[in-house]
């Protein structure tokens, strides 16, 4: 050992040297964060693209929406222009029978004042008048109509019963070799009693035209239902639903489908799943339109099976991306372990080197001056090396050294410590929060390992240099190196196979 190696130590500290090798890592981009930041990516845009076609859906079915309330508005509004219109003609026969006058003209003058006015459209059925026990009085078709008789039917019925139901819609019926929809009013004397109805029908010709001149895609219905939710009209055309009443259907509740509100799923009449729209309710009908919601979002289903697809490639470009990366950087990463382990590492002994040393005792000082606490070193040489080394040459004493690490590494186990070798035959051991008297002890246990593994002690025992000091602004580290270095001297000079505490000098704290 040389003093003048001790002050070019000193220096160098002095001048900051060590502590810049004992700087931080360079930022090194770890698989994990790679991996993390991929899958954060693709959840990212998974959520944009899922948001977006959620928006895309809401706005075709906000479109179909209005598409289905715009026709049927337009239906109910002509199905209710026709009604108006023939009851004009209903009012006008129930009006003039009830005058004095017609009952003084001939039969053919009667039939011209009751029926030269009435509505004679080719959907219109003939329109008959009933008198109070529901014979046949009048018909538009004939000045001597065949008897017949409606007392049993339901429209006469209602009317007789109640003087306040005003023009009547009836279910669907066979009338006159037609399917029809019977259309009534009851006829009052001046005191309000009942003289019987005046009766006309809508034919189903009107609706199977009316729905004809739309263009409905397949799966699309229009039903027209009277007031009591019974089925007046439906297309698709099915006899079999036609007079139905969809209030007496347990499975189907009315409140799904509010006046001007609309409904999607499955609806009363068949299980095909539809958005259906209701047109606001009139005083004797409503129209429902339905369209089916595969229709609707058939453009949509593109759209995500295309978008989906796009996605899918992209992700499985990015996560393949991102694994080879994440590989190659594992790589890279293990081979930057390994360099650093070589370029901190005895290769002979396994411990560490003088300058990962160094990097530790920095970075352990500047922790025990912010917690106050101390830092021992131990400076440990072998004794009569170099005698040995020439004696049985280089292999016996490459194995001895060996043999000094492990006992070193046997002794010295906490996760803080740090034993190295400093150089030649020379080992340090860093001890972090040990005082001299502990520190010592530990010294003396690498003592005694090496001294009872060896077979010639006077060969192969170890000398052993102690120091511990609390850091303080005044002092850097490189004086408690120097102080287990002089230490070891000691020991050196008292006969080597021994531990010497250091006597550390208590310096003042420099302001």
């Amino acid at each position: 050992m040389l003093f003048g190696r001790q002050s070019d130590r000193r220096d160098l500290a002095g001048k900051g040297w060590f502590r810049k090798d004992s700087g931080h890592r360079p930022w090194r981009l770890s698989a994990k964060l790679l991996i993390a930041s991929s899958i954060a990516t693709v959840i990212g845009f998974s959520a944009i693209c899922t948001s977006v076609m959620l928006d895309m859906r809401r706005g075709e079915e906000e479109l179909a929406r209005q598409t289905l309330e715009n026709l049927a508005a337009g239906i109910d509004a002509d199905i209710a222009r026709n009604i108006e219109l023939y009851d004009l003609s209903l009012r006008a026969v129930a009006s003039n029978l009830v005058m004095p006058e017609i009952k003084d003209v001939s039969k053919e003058i009667q039939h011209l004042i009751l029926f030269d006015h009435a509505a004679t459209a080719r959907h219109f059925g003939v329109i008959q008048v009933f008198d109070a026990d529901g014979k046949l009085t009048h018909d538009a078709a004939s000045l001597d109509p065949a008897p017949e008789d409606r007392s049993d039917e339901e429209y006469f019925q209602v009317h007789r019963a109640n003087p306040n139901v005003g023009l009547y819609m009836s279910r669907p019926m066979l009338r006159r070799s037609a399917y029809s929809v019977v259309l009534s009013r009851r006829i009052n004397d001046s005191d309000g009693g009942f003289l019987g109805v005046v009766v006309g029908s809508i034919r189903f010709s009107y609706f199977h035209e009316l729905f004809g001149r739309l263009t409905l895609n397949p799966g699309d219905t229009i039903t027209v239902l009277r007031r009591d939710r019974t089925i007046i009209m439906r297309t698709p055309f099915d006899l079999d639903v036609i007079g139905r009443n969809l209030a007496e259907r347990k499975n189907w509740n009315p409140t799904n489908l509010k006046e001007g509100g609309a409904y999607a799923g499955v609806g009363p009449v068949d299980p095909t799943p539809r958005l259906y729209v209701r047109s606001a309710q009139t005083s004797l009908f409503f129209v429902v339109v339905g369209k089916p919601l595969a229709s609707i979002l058939s453009l949509w289903h593109r759209e995500v099976i295309r978008i989906g697809a796009i996605m899918l490639v992209l992700i499985i470009v990015v996560v393949g991306t991102t694994l080879f990366l994440a590989r190659e950087i594992g790589r890279r990463a293990e081979a930057e372990d390994r360099l650093e382990e070589l370029a901190t590492t005895d290769a002979l002994t396994g411990l560490k080197n003088r300058r990962k040393f160094d990097i530790e005792i920095d970075a352990e000082w500047r922790r025990a001056a912010r917690n106050q606490t101390p830092v021992a070193v131990l400076m440990i040489d072998a004794d009569y090396f170099k005698a040995y080394n020439d004696t049985y040459g280089h292999q016996a004493g490459d194995q001895v050294l060996v043999g000094i690490a492990i006992c070193i590494s046997d002794s010295v186990r906490r996760a803080g410590d740090c034993p190295a070798r400093y150089g030649g035959e020379e080992f340090a051991v860093l001890l972090p929060g040990l005082s001299a008297v502990e520190a010592f002890a530990v010294a003396e246990t690498i003592r005694l390992k090496v001294e009872q593994w060896s077979e010639d002690p006077n060969v192969t025992t170890v000398s052993v240099g102690v120091a511990s000091m609390t850091p303080t602004a005044a002092i850097d580290w490189a004086y408690l190196v120097e102080a287990a270095d002089r230490a070891l001297y000691a020991a050196k000079a008292n006969g080597r196979n021994q531990s010497v505490v250091a006597a550390v000098p208590q310096l003042a704290l420099v302001a």
